[in-house]
């Protein structure tokens, strides 16, 4: 795990720290019940409530000090920052034997303990390249939905799978964090990439009591890992802003999401060989039109500097990779994150008509492999369908649907690959869910103008009439005159309309004088809508995630490990284990 000084904005977050009131915390990192990988380094970390001197603070693991066990080089500090006691650190830290751990920690104030358990994984590889493909939020909704919506069902049978559904192994995943059942992106995709569970919001670290975004305790993500061990290949993709929670993981280490323009800055430290997303303007110097950075680093520059073949739109993408790869791919396609399938091929809604231009998904993906795959030791690809998540939130579930579609196509283009290269393990998931739901059908040509009595439940809701002539596996209008009827459970005060808008995303509410979220009025005179009041806290402005479990399916080497209920933190376990990262 490379170690990287404080950037200006942490700095600056600890300096303001300082004079803020203190917090207490007693906590052992890594904290009760982890269970993570031998070798794999992190920091390790003791917080007290009340000042002792170190002479009265004892630690010992599994009944001996714990620096015959850990080690390093300790930090003491007497009263830590941000706090009303003394803290220990030591960081950088591997444990080489699999086996249980005990921690404990005594002081004045009495005694902590965490259980650790540490497992190790295969001597030798049996994994050339891992591929995980995750979908931001999807949900079993979604995949009905999609599966509908793509494949068709005649008379109760689906004509055909969903290529995420024919897959081999499957398996349910629970995605609670450290602090709550009700996670984010942040630290969920963190469980995939290090194996350890985190705090929302953060991202390759355990979330501390200090008040600084990048001091936290760390935990070694499988880039950093297959840098330090491998020589494989390393690329993540996204639909969305490239420094974004579940494209950030793979490299990130940050109690806090928003750090995106120092999330450049640890892309730029573990510098993967493709990076393809949205987000551009965290690389762009302060000063430069759209640029969201307050310093003068330029990261396009460095990154082309460093030998990186840099793309902006699709026609440069797929031109890129026509005849010999370039050894290394950078594609920024957007200054925030990408438009969604619908948007670009059908409705040129949102900024499309701004950047016309953007690739799909598959586009990428095959960009990607052309790139990673001349690694003669095999490469890791993450990849994200970003905009199943960004279009759940505001609750439009039709451009959702559409981008899981997409997702879908991206899958296809895996399965394919791992048929031709079946050293290959694929792993197919989301991050954490949404209350996503198919209730039925809405059909317009129902008598009178209440949309609510048009939407058809049981018998009545029959089947849509949605066509897919050209066969590419989308419908030729997402907005038929008889369409999917489809809810979210979790959600604020908002104006149901029954039907999409093509101009732009659906916005649910809006900000009143009180600082409350109230439905947004621009919808409040849609023929045949009406108002429906939230269940979330006024705070919420959107639909929220779900603790529901995720579904993950997979094929290739080790996947017959993705069975029954899973931790989240297991699927670092499963592709570790693929790789042999534990020795």
């Amino acid at each position: 795990m490379k170690k990287t000084l404080l950037t200006q904005a942490a700095l600056a977050a600890l300096v303001a720290a300082s004079t803020c009131g203190a917090a207490n915390a007693a906590q052992i990192y890594p904290v009760d019940q982890a269970r993570f990988m031998t070798n794999a380094r992190f920091d390790f970390k003791v917080e007290l409530d009340k000042v002792a001197a170190r002479k009265d603070v004892s630690i010992e693991i599994n009944g001996a000090d714990y620096k015959k066990v850990l080690k390093g080089d300790e930090i003491y500090l007497a009263q830590e920052i941000d706090a009303d006691g003394s803290a220990i650190i030591m960081r950088d830290v591997e444990i080489k034997k699999p086996g249980r751990y005990t921690v404990v920690v005594k002081s004045p104030e009495g005694e902590m303990r965490a259980e650790w358990d540490l497992y190790t994984t295969a001597k030798k590889p049996v994994a050339k390249n891992v591929i995980i493909l995750l979908a931001d939020g999807l949900s079993v909704g979604h995949r009905t939905a999609a599966r509908i919506l793509s494949k068709g069902v005649k008379n109760g049978m689906y004509q055909a799978p969903l290529a995420m559904d024919d897959m081999p192994h499957m398996a349910l995943l629970g995605t609670s964090s450290v602090d709550t059942i009700a996670a984010d992106s942040a630290n969920t995709a963190s469980a995939y990439m290090t194996g350890h569970k985190s705090s929302v919001n953060a991202l390759g670290v355990y979330a501390d009591r200090t008040k600084a975004s990048q001091d936290d305790p760390r935990q070694e993500t499988i880039a950093e890992l297959l840098r330090r061990k491998t020589g494989k290949a390393i690329g993540v993709v996204s639909d969305a802003e490239i420094e974004d929670a579940t494209p950030a993981s793979v490299v990130a280490h940050t109690r806090r999401r928003a750090d995106k323009a120092d999330i450049v800055g640890m892309f730029w430290d573990v510098k993967p060989e493709v990076i393809l997303g949205g987000g551009s303007a965290y690389f762009l110097p302060q000063g430069t039109p759209g640029s969201k950075r307050k310093d003068s680093t330029n990261y396009i520059d460095l990154f082309t500097n460093a030998g990186y073949k840099f793309v902006t739109d699709r026609t440069e993408l797929n031109g890129a990779v026509a005849g010999k790869a370039p050894q290394k791919l950078l594609g920024l396609f957007h200054t925030g994150n990408m438009d969604g399938w619908i948007d670009r091929h059908q409705w040129k809604g949102n900024t499309v008509k701004k950047f016309p231009n953007q690739p799909d998904l598959t586009d990428s993906f095959d960009a990607a492999v052309k790139v990673l795959e001349q690694n003669k030791e095999g490469f890791f690809l993450m990849l994200e369908a970003g905009l199943v998540d960004k279009f759940s939130h505001p609750l439009d579930w039709t451009r959702s649907v559409g981008d899981t579609i997409a997702f879908d196509k991206v899958v296809e283009r895996a399965q394919k690959y791992v048929d031709e290269h079946p050293d290959t393990l694929l792993i197919v998931t989301g991050d954490h869910t949404h209350s996503i739901s198919v209730a039925g059908t809405v059909d317009d040509n129902k008598p009178g103008r209440d949309m609510r009595e048009k939407v058809g439940v049981y018998a009545d809701a029959g089947y849509p009439n949605y066509e897919d002539k050209d066969k590419d596996g989308f419908p030729d209008d997402f907005a038929p005159s008889k369409r999917l009827a489809v809810f979210f459970g979790a959600h604020p005060d908002y104006y149901e309309t029954y039907r999409p808008f093509p101009e732009k995303t659906f916005n649910p509410t809006v900000k009143n004088e009180k600082g409350e979220y109230v439905a947004d009025s621009e919808y409040k005179n849609v023929e045949g809508g009406h108002f429906v009041e939230g269940n979330l806290p006024r705070k919420e402005s959107q639909g929220v995630h779900t603790v529901d479990d995720l579904v993950v399916t997979a094929r290739g080497p080790k996947s017959e490990e993705i069975k029954g209920f899973m931790n989240s933190t297991e699927i670092f376990r499963v592709m570790a284990d693929a790789l042999a990262l534990g020795h």
